[in-house]
């Protein structure tokens, strides 16, 4: 028989459930053996942050493990979010990492299909992609259920609250309609909540709320809100970033501000506000600028 336990709702889940405006940030692990980048990044967000989301070898860049960091972090007292990618590990990896997971008191998961291994640093590194994101989210229901993927009894069921990511800024209508039906995949594999692509057009995302609130899909999305650093940042992401697109005048800005972290706060906080009454929080990614976190929620009003 399955070992019953109470279930406990993360600090993260508990928020989003009251539905209050929800801020979780972003740690990529670093480069090395060390843990003193994370610490600092911690306790920066202490206190700010409702969730952490720790990325998983994100642009398929090599670094520290993700389970490892989001321990690190849950040990500072701040509640991690546990980004998981299907890129690396087959099936039987997957689903013993979510169970360490589980044991080790995380209990938000960001499910992910994962970047293409020839765009990071070891481009010769054979990727796995054994499931793919819905799958994955399906797999984590089987193990809440007491089952493996193979029908095996668990001794134990964990329970998650379970995340994904959209698109909303496609860049046309087939590619947007593959994001909702793919959104939908994930609601019915358990996704309990969104998290999106960087924002920078807010009206393109209102558009897109807009839209699915028609389809009666109800269900708490945060906005990805990029510090944006530079205008070759900006130029970059048009280039290369699928579905991420950054106005030529706010690209502009960037280019002739004398003041590059008080440009791009106001940038951040300006498309914060406006897409603020339509979502019920925003996911900022900092880049490595966590330091002026602070000074950003300070401008959301």
């Amino acid at each position: 028989m399955i070992a019953k336990k109470t279930k406990f709702l993360s600090k993260f889940q508990e928020k989003l459930e009251s539905g209050e405006f929800a801020i979780t940030c972003e740690i990529g692990p670093p480069k090395g053996a060390e843990d003193e980048e994370i610490k600092s990044a911690g306790e920066i967000l202490k206190g700010l942050a409702d969730g952490v989301n720790v990325t998983d070898l994100q642009s398929s860049v090599m670094r520290l493990g993700s389970l490892t960091t989001c321990h690190i972090l849950k040990e500072m007292g701040l509640d991690p979010i546990y980004q998981v990618t299907c890129r690396d590990r087959n099936r039987l990896a997957l689903q013993s990492d979510i169970l360490s997971a589980y044991v080790l008191g995380i209990k938000n998961i960001l499910a992910l299909t994962g970047d293409f291994t020839n765009i990071g640093d070891h481009p010769q590194a054979e990727p796995v992609f054994d499931l793919d994101s819905v799958q994955l989210l399906w797999a984590i229901k089987k193990l809440e259920e007491g089952y493996d993927l193979a029908g095996k009894e668990l001794t134990e069921k964990p329970s998650f609250f379970k995340g994904a990511v959209v698109n909303p800024g496609a860049d046309t209508e087939a590619a947007l309609e593959l994001q909702i039906i793919k959104m939908k995949k994930k609601i019915d594999q358990g996704a309990q909540f969104f998290q999106t692509q960087a924002i920078f057009d807010p009206e393109v995302f209102i558009k897109f709320m807009e839209r699915i609130s028609k389809m009666d899909i109800d269900i708490p999305i945060l906005a990805g809100i990029i510090l944006l650093k530079s205008d070759k940042m900006a130029n970059y992401m048009n280039k290369f970033v699928p579905g991420v697109f950054v106005p030529e005048s706010t690209s502009k800005r960037m280019a002739e501000t004398q003041d590059k972290i008080a440009t791009c706060l106001e940038i951040a906080a300006e498309i914060t506000n406006a897409v603020k009454p339509y979502c019920q929080g925003v996911h900022i990614q900092a880049l490595g600028w966590e330091k002026h976190i602070p000074a950003l929620i300070e401008k959301i009003k």
